[in-house]
């Protein structure tokens, strides 16, 4: 009877509806969206090494406890009660989470780490019980992870307890621990390790869950920006930014779903070895995407809040930054899944580094506008390239 009902938890492999993201998981996501607003809101407000290094740590810890659950949808069917329930409960961990993260560093670090460890053990002892008499090397799998992630929740709940400088070594060493795992196959004495061969993935579903994920931080980030412009003066200037913002998330949206989203998934699908090209792929290439999103996020409050700042190094970091960890995502992302550097990404990137070293001498607004002109620079030689209308090469 248990192998009976542990077995209708997961999904039914093969089938449309098999890969299909359900309104739970976008449900889920929404508390992330969350977390990436007040991620972006913290690093504005704490804009310094320290508070970058802060905020860097707390994006990384969000992102995976992101898309660990959006591996373990990938197998465990969210249409399913018990598996409702365990969505259910991590997204109410996950506004506790999203709602400490402020104070993560002050008050509320143990809140943070508290709610962290939660969600990831609690969930990955879920999916141990249910791959339980289903799925042997899936089970072995979630022992594994679960092994990793309860040594990692040592630092976590430290860290936690400690403060300051000492909170931020404990965690950067929670957080190695947990980004290590995947890559050493969560090897465990006695237990062995995982192979790739064991990671049997819907591609389909994973690149839908990591689209929908970007497309709703960026929807987040042109609100954020309209929510700003629409508390400031009218004038040209702050028209102008905000057109300017608008515009930067579009080509963003254009460089990753015009030919990245969709050949991901067709080459995941017909992947040997799936589970390791979707951990290539998404588990670690979109980590600089989400960075990028971000960054670019501070970077259009400081062009609203300091437009004829010159001179100011960490300002022009934002600015150029944003736009170049996103680029830098792509190519991650983009060679991964299709064997090819978009030679449009790379060169988007020197044009980046180029304005850097003019960045002491143009203004905070006009640096935003002209790197959002690289983006649409990039968006059009990849569909140059990429159509055929064109004979712009790629590099293998």
């Amino acid at each position: 009877m248990a192998k009976a009902n542990n077995k209708n938890w997961l999904r039914g492999k093969g089938s449309a509806a098999g890969s299909k993201v359900t309104f739970l998981e976008l449900f889920f996501d929404l508390v992330f969206v969350f977390s990436i607003s007040q991620l972006s809101h913290a690093l504005a407000a704490h804009y310094t090494p320290l508070g970058a290094a802060e905020a860097g740590l707390m994006t990384f810890a969000v992102w995976w406890v992101w898309i660990f659950t959006a591996w373990v949808t990938n197998w465990l069917d969210p249409d399913k009660m018990p598996v409702r329930g365990m969505l259910v409960v991590l997204m109410m961990l996950g506004l506790v989470l999203s709602a400490s993260i402020p104070e993560a560093f002050g008050d509320k670090g143990l809140l943070f780490a508290g709610a962290y460890v939660a969600m990831q053990v609690g969930r990955s002892l879920f999916t141990t019980y249910a791959m339980t008499r289903v799925d042997r090397a899936n089970t072995l799998n979630f022992i594994r992870i679960t092994t990793w992630l309860v040594v990692a929740a040592i630092f976590w709940i430290a860290g936690g307890l400690l403060e300051h400088e000492a909170r931020l070594i404990a965690w950067v060493i929670a957080l190695a621990i947990e980004y290590v795992g995947p890559a050493a196959g969560f090897a465990v004495p006695g237990l062995g390790r995982s192979t790739p061969s064991d990671w049997d993935v819907s591609g389909a579903h994973m690149a839908e869950r990591c689209a929908l994920f970007v497309i709703i931080c960026l929807g987040e980030a042109i609100l954020v920006s309209g929510r700003t412009f629409s508390e400031l003066p009218i004038s040209g200037l702050t028209s102008l930014i905000f057109v300017t913002a608008f515009i930067g998330r579009v080509a963003m949206w254009w460089l990753y779903f015009r030919f990245g989203h969709g050949r991901a998934a067709h080459r995941i699908e017909h992947e040997e070895t799936p589970g390791a090209l979707a951990r290539q792929a998404f588990t670690y290439g979109h980590i600089p995407i989400l960075a990028g999103i971000i960054v670019h996020a501070v970077a259009v409050e400081f062009m609203f809040s300091h437009p004829h700042e010159t001179g100011d190094v960490g300002i022009a970091a934002a600015v150029l930054g944003g736009s170049g960890l996103f680029l830098i995502g792509n190519l991650w992302f983009k060679g991964a899944t299709s064997g090819q550097l978009p030679l449009s990404h790379l060169a988007g990137l020197v044009l980046l580094i180029l304005l850097a070293f003019a960045a002491p001498f143009i203004e905070i607004y006009l640096m935003g506008i002209l790197a959002t002109l690289v983006l649409i620079i990039v968006a059009a030689w990849e569909y140059r390239s990429l159509t055929g209308t064109s004979a712009a090469p790629t590099l293998h």
